[in-house]
């Protein structure tokens, strides 16, 4: 899986959580979104809440990318995209030469997600949402286009007091690291003394990041925080090998 962090010149670096821009289109594309439906893609982001529990942290790799535009069969009468309609290139440098990319990616990690929307009455709903991830409109990835699944998104449907209570009770993997801790991230408020989601976690801290995307101009942009502790976990409760 890519946790996309901000792209410096060609290389193509990851973060240790999923971004709100990621959750966002993943599951913007479930429901079917084009990149086109930028007010419906703010509007689903502007209440997509969640917070992210690293059940095996797995190992980063990296994978090191060229191509030569410059050569015949890349040319634009043999372009073209993922729906098989042609995409000719528009001139300047990106469109010729060899480029080269490095990529990172997190290998054999897990992470659990616990997520809400706010207000939940709007549409699409939980519902819709869960329908959704459980029958895509489209092929799902994670944070890049190679990055499939490896088994269905959907654990179930949880009541909880708030994202961190529904993490702490959301069933481990049964690949997941030694616990009873496990690292988190959730959202949380600039002030020191103000409630982080609602119960404390061990070594809490904050941080604001900009995880945010303007869709109309593909850009990464505003300011939200993060609070990142180690999160004790029942683990009475695991996925089955059937389940997984």
């Amino acid at each position: 899986m890519s946790f996309g962090a901000p792209i410096v010149d060609s290389r193509g670096v990851i973060q240790p959580y999923p971004a709100l821009s990621m959750v966002t289109g993943l599951l913007g594309n479930a429901l079917g979104f084009d990149h086109a439906d930028t007010e419906r893609l703010t509007r689903l982001q502007d209440r997509v809440r969640y917070a992210s529990r690293q059940d095996r942290r797995g190992r980063q790799v990296q994978d090191y990318q060229t191509v030569d535009l410059g050569t015949p069969y890349m040319d634009d009468e043999r372009a073209w995209t993922t729906r098989g309609a042609l995409e000719t290139r528009k001139g300047g440098s990106a469109s010729s030469g060899t480029h080269i990319r490095e990529r990172d990616y997190w290998a054999d990690a897990v992470h659990t997600i616990a997520l809400t929307l706010d207000p939940p009455s709007k549409t699409p709903t939980l519902d819709d949402v869960q329908h959704a991830l459980e029958q895509p409109a489209r092929p799902l990835f994670l944070g890049r286009k190679p990055c499939l699944p490896a088994a269905p998104l959907v654990l179930g449907r949880r009541h909880a007091a708030g994202l961190v209570e529904a993490l702490a009770a959301a069933p481990m993997h049964p690949r997941a690291d030694a616990g009873p801790t496990y690292p988190a991230w959730w959202p949380t408020h600039p002030e020191a003394n103000a409630p982080a989601d609602d119960d404390p976690v061990d070594e809490s801290m904050r941080q604001p990041v900009t995880d945010r995307r303007d869709w109309a101009n593909q850009i990464h942009t505003g300011e939200r925080w993060l609070a990142h502790g180690d999160l004790h976990v029942q683990l009475d409760s695991k996925i089955s090998e059937a389940d997984e």
